[in-house]
């Protein structure tokens, strides 16, 4: 069991942004628009969330990350840490993105192309203040690959190796979003979870495939340290507080 599991469990509101727009897709794709971001992560914080996580999913695409503002405008009305990713390819990103208001930085397109990325940041910013983002698709000898620019590019990285191998350069947090659950609504790679939150050694956030407070309690069973969920929150299926409600009746400790 992850070292972690002593401290609370977290609720992470996570918000795909494609320029002005809040969006969703399934796998990462067919993308549609909901809204503008800030009444939702205002929200989201109101409810309770734990965290917020905003991911610009074209920034890879377009070769930056167009999210300082929306993040400091946040900042300015929300009171809980932010991972800010998308994008991000150099130490002056990260700082930019820190700079802004954000808490954390999350990397992958630009970590898998030079790792070393991930060891200069961490040791400029602290390694809590870097979380590997990992692409996860499971292939059909049963490993999971490691894929970059949303989803949409292979890398032929084993993604449980990069995710071992991106702690020790000094990740100290772990998203992994599998792009065969996202948006389905259908839960959680549960194996794909529990290969990497018992073993990693730093918090393990799960991502991909809520789509109700069984599934959320199935990922944190599987050795998550926390769920990031969209759909659920965006949709109003259920609030923050309802996730946390039923986690706590399952025996989690979260903050509520």
């Amino acid at each position: 069991m992850s070292p972690n599991h002593a401290l609370p469990r977290r609720v992470i509101a996570r918000l795909d942004i494609k320029g002005p727009n809040l969006v969703k897709g399934i796998h990462l794709e067919g993308l549609r628009v909901i809204v503008a971001p800030d009444g939702h992560a205002r929200r989201y914080y109101e409810q309770g969330a734990d965290e917020l996580l905003f991911i610009d999913i074209v920034a890879s695409l377009y070769g930056r990350n167009n999210l300082a503002d929306i993040v400091q405008q946040t900042a300015a009305e929300v009171f809980v840490p932010m991972t800010v990713g998308g994008g991000v390819r150099s130490v002056d990103d990260v700082y930019r993105l820190l700079r802004a208001g954000a808490d954390k930085v999350a990397i992958n397109t630009a970590a898998i192309a030079r790792p070393g990325l991930i060891q200069e940041a961490s040791r400029l910013f602290g390694n809590q203040c870097i979380v590997l983002s990992i692409e996860a698709m499971k292939q059909p000898d049963g490993r999971w690959e490691a894929y970059t620019d949303n989803g949409r590019e292979r890398t032929g990285v084993d993604a449980v190796a990069w995710a071992k191998q991106a702690v020790e350069l000094g990740a100290g947090e772990v998203l992994v979003t599998s792009v065969d659950k996202e948006g389905t609504r259908k839960g959680f790679d549960l194996d794909l979870v529990a290969e990497l939150g018992p073993v990693l050694g730093v918090p393990v956030i799960a991502c991909g495939g809520a789509g109700n407070a069984t599934h959320l309690q199935e990922a944190l069973g599987a050795g998550a340290d926390a769920v990031a969920v969209a759909s659920i929150l965006h949709y109003n299926t259920l609030t923050v507080g309802d996730c946390k409600t039923a986690l706590a009746e399952a025996g989690f400790e979260v903050r509520m």
